[in-house]
């Protein structure tokens, strides 16, 4: 599909003054036929962090400052949901169900690879284009989790990080297995995990959502795969960076992120 790469953030843009979002600058990227709005903060080579459902809450605010402070490059798409607002269960609710009927995500078809992607991997080359460094991070997280590996087809992403990957619905065993890939798009991302790059994959072990997908990434990835695996305290444990954070993890991404980016 070709796609036009807009600026991420219009010239005349300033940060925002106050709230979970202040000294972050709004924006807003188009390709692929897509529009949303994008957060931006630092400076340092480029990370994507893609918010988890309900959308961008304070929680995952604070770790994407939590990369920024690393010494990174920030931008944070906005997919769904209202930036800052807390979550509540009507809330996620809202927005599971914005998720499921959205043609930009694929939430139940096995073997395919989200239409998201596409734009999200423009976005990354564009920031990379502008912040330049070896190469772009990112993090998924829930029904995001697995998008960071489909960026992986492009060269450029060099630190894919998934948390609690979410997609495609676990319903049935094959589902929640599945990568939310493509043949193509799978093949080209166990190419590059054979060729070094590696992903960094957090989940609790009672989480269901996850389905049986680390499994999946360890047989098709190998040793290219890390994987962080909590125990649950509870069986609603489901939020690694943020909602039920775990702190050791959190910093484990954040040195993979320098790992790959800053030496």
């Amino acid at each position: 599909m070709t796609t036009t790469d807009n600026p991420t953030l219009p010239s005349d843009s300033a940060p925002i003054r106050t709230g979970v979002l202040a000294g972050w600058t709004l924006g807003e990227f188009a390709a692929a036929d897509m529009t949303f709005p994008t957060y931006r903060r630092g400076e340092g080579p480029a990370v994507i962090v893609i918010h988890e459902i309900p959308g961008i809450t304070p929680l995952v605010t604070k770790f994407a400052n939590d990369v920024v402070d690393r010494g990174f490059t920030v931008v944070m798409p906005s997919l769904v949901g209202t930036p800052t607002k807390a979550p509540s269960n009507l809330y996620l609710l809202q927005s599971t169900l914005k998720v499921c009927i959205a043609k930009e995500f694929t939430t139940m078809a096995m073997n395919k690879t989200s239409p998201i992607i596409a734009w999200l991997r423009a976005l990354a080359r564009n920031v990379h284009a502008e912040v330049g460094g070896p190469g772009v991070g990112a993090v998924g997280m829930c029904f995001s989790g697995g998008f960071a590996l489909g960026m992986m087809v492009d060269d450029l992403m060099v630190a894919p990080v998934l948390a609690q990957p979410s997609l495609p619905f676990s319903v049935g065993k094959a589902r929640g297995a599945d990568l939310n890939l493509s043949p193509d798009d799978e093949a080209a991302v166990i190419e590059r995990a054979q060729h070094g790059c590696q992903v960094l994959g957090l989940r609790f072990t009672d989480d269901t959502f996850v389905g049986d997908r680390f499994s999946t990434l360890t047989e098709k990835l190998g040793d290219a795969f890390i994987a962080i695996q909590l125990p649950s305290n509870k069986k609603t444990d489901h939020s690694t960076l943020t909602e039920q954070r775990d702190e050791e993890s959190a910093n484990r991404v954040l040195d993979f992120f320098a790992e790959k980016l800053l030496s």
